[in-house]
């Protein structure tokens, strides 16, 4: 199983999604686009698509050329019932894939934040394993409307799209679910002046909502990345 994991951003790994992609068994093609490496030529060299998160906004294409060609990328790998997976700035990316719009600024959240899943999300392979409301790590500026013909999985007062599903197995994830406590952690020291600008008070809170928050979030997030993993089709 050869699954393709597209890195926007330094730091911004595949965290919790690796360990779900290691105990399948999987083969990590991990790019980074950003860094000037190429997509494949073709969609049917990979299994499975994930495309994780980044400080970048998703209509930044003057400054980020390769977006226009990786938002081509997802839509073609949705359309040919492969599992393809966003996560935050990857979530939306496969909303512009689909044509929905991108709320720039509109959608500010830092820190474990609650998410409640829709009542479609019982039904769901991937979101059908997770409580019906948990604690997961938000860091986001822009948000997205939901794309014509997704089914709207989860949100909060914040976000309304906090996922999504498009076809049959095209997802998009605004929250940091692959983010567990010690990825926070490295998160908070390494752009420890980026978030003073948005959340000054972080490095006071930081420790007392990770004990809070972070078990609930772990175990969430782990659960939803399994999930995942577990649709994508061996070949």
């Amino acid at each position: 199983m050869r699954v393709l994991v597209i890195q926007n951003f330094d730091g911004s790994g595949p965290g919790q999604l690796a360990t779900a992609l290691d105990e399948a068994g999987a083969q990590i093609d991990l790019r980074r686009l950003d860094r000037g490496e190429e997509l494949p030529d073709s969609i049917r060299d990979h299994d499975g698509l994930i495309v994780l998160g980044g400080g970048q906004s998703a209509l930044a294409d003057e400054q980020h050329p390769y977006l226009p060609g990786l938002v081509r990328f997802m839509r073609a790998f949705v359309e040919s019932g492969r599992a393809t997976l966003g996560v935050c700035l990857g979530s939306q990316l496969l909303a512009r894939a689909f044509d929905a719009q991108v709320l720039i600024g509109q959608a500010h959240e830092f820190g474990w934040r609650d998410v409640t899943l829709t009542p479609e999300a019982a039904d769901d392979p991937v979101f059908g394993a997770l409580p019906t409301s948990f604690p997961a790590f938000q860091w986001h500026d822009d948000h997205y409307m939901l794309p014509r013909g997704g089914v709207r999985l989860a949100g909060n007062l914040v976000a309304h799209n906090q996922a999504y599903r498009i076809g049959a197995r095209g997802y998009g994830v605004q929250f940091h679910f692959e983010a567990d406590r010690p990825h926070v952690a490295k998160w908070s020291q390494r752009f420890a002046g980026w978030i003073a600008e948005g959340t000054p008070d972080w490095p006071m809170r930081h420790e007392a909502e990770a004990d809070r928050f972070g078990p609930a979030s772990d175990a969430a997030g782990l659960a939803l990345a399994r999930a995942f993993v577990s649709t994508i089709e061996r070949p």
